[in-house]
């Protein structure tokens, strides 16, 4: 039998858009050395998942993520 857990996608869930302003909850998405997570480890859906890197990666452009963990 397969007792796993089925994730949810945290923004469908909680009726949220992607920002790439709200880095508290970006960072939820990388990992320490600030890679995109991908969405099997996350459970976001594709379509969240796509916003999601254009939006981490918007971030860093703008500074307001690190592109290393140093």
């Amino acid at each position: 039998m397969n007792n796993k857990k089925v994730k949810e996608c945290y923004y469908c869930v909680n009726n949220l858009d992607v920002d790439y302003k709200d880095t508290r909850n970006l960072r939820r998405f990388v990992n320490f050395y600030m890679k995109i997570l991908p969405s099997a480890r996350t459970g976001v859906c594709a379509w969240h998942q796509r916003k999601l890197a254009a939006a981490i990666k918007r971030a860093r452009v703008m500074a307001l993520l690190g592109a290393t963990h140093k």
